[in-house]
């Protein structure tokens, strides 16, 4: 089997390049051959390969940087994600799509789950919401996989940072009033590796959007602390983490304060569930 990830360098695409190394014949494409913020520019590259399963784990993910960029943002976020879809279609191959907690405002005090109605507080949630509709509007076969919190040994996230500031600083102020699930990159590609061996065997779940997130919940204050207990436990230097409301750490994109997503409908349908955040930072770590 023929499988194009979109994107090349970025967390996702890179824990799919080791994970589904012997799923088929892998196309890992980064922006010199798929240039998702040229929409039109992808159908003939697209068509010369003709993959039988399209993931695509690009995206402009700089989320204050898209409230001065939304053309951008939507071009890549919006428009290709509606190109790959019906080039999908046209080839008869399944398209896998990763979306973001951040379609919904946070409002909600319980877990949202596929049914909640999306309320994006900024450009980038607005930008993958779009993208999610325009997939949906094709009608092909697609799982559009919504997920939080995104984190790996590679690329710039709040793993990283943590870990480098923590080591740095004496003191960390770290924000505790927004609440979700921290994900393992690889925890991604596990589960996604799941739904290809499920779709293959004849046993896949309906298409459509779910959530896939990792098990559990805490703050980024909380991360944060788990984090630095990691240090700890292998000698390393680490500052002292205090809990501050979002309100003493402004941003140019308001992050809703509920990011807690229900992934009981993918663990129902499809059979796949990933491990609790602490253990896949554990995991990651090690």
């Amino acid at each position: 089997m023929k499988v194009l990830v979109c994107g090349c360098n970025g967390q996702v695409a890179q824990a799919l390049k080791a994970q589904l190394s012997g799923v088929g014949e892998l196309h890992v494409l980064g922006r010199e051959q798929l240039d998702l913020a040229r929409p039109e520019a992808l159908r003939e590259p697209l068509r010369r390969l003709a993959p039988e399963l399209i993931i695509n784990a690009a995206a402009y993910t700089a989320v204050d940087q898209a409230e001065s960029e939304p053309d951008l943002a939507f071009a890549i976020n919006a428009q290709a994600p509606g190109v790959l879809a019906e080039e999908a279609l046209r080839l008869g191959a399944p398209l896998i799509h990763y979306s973001t907690d951040y379609v919904f405002d946070g409002e909600k005090a319980t877990p949202y789950n596929e049914h909640d109605v999306p309320n994006p507080l900024g450009v980038y949630g607005r930008s993958k919401l779009a993208g999610e509709q325009a997939i949906a509007a094709v009608g092909g076969e697609h799982l559009i996989l919504r997920t939080s919190w995104v984190y790996s040994l590679h690329g710039r996230n709040f793993l990283l940072t943590m870990q480098r500031l923590l080591q740095e600083k004496p003191q960390l102020r770290v924000v505790d009033d927004q609440i979700g699930a921290p994900t393992w990159a690889t925890a991604l590609a596990t589960a996604t590796q799941a739904l290809i061996a499920r779709w293959q065997a004849g046993e896949a779940g309906p298409w459509g959007t779910y959530h896939l997130t990792a098990q559990g919940e805490t703050s980024w204050f909380g991360f944060a602390q788990a984090i630095g207990e990691q240090l700890k436990a292998r000698g390393l230097p680490c500052a002292e983490v205090l809990p501050i409301p979002s309100s003493e750490y402004p941003t140019p994109a308001r992050r809703p304060l509920n990011s807690r997503l229900d992934c009981s409908r993918l663990a129902r349908e499809w059979d796949v569930q990933p491990a609790h955040w602490q253990q896949a930072l554990i995991d990651c770590l090690k």
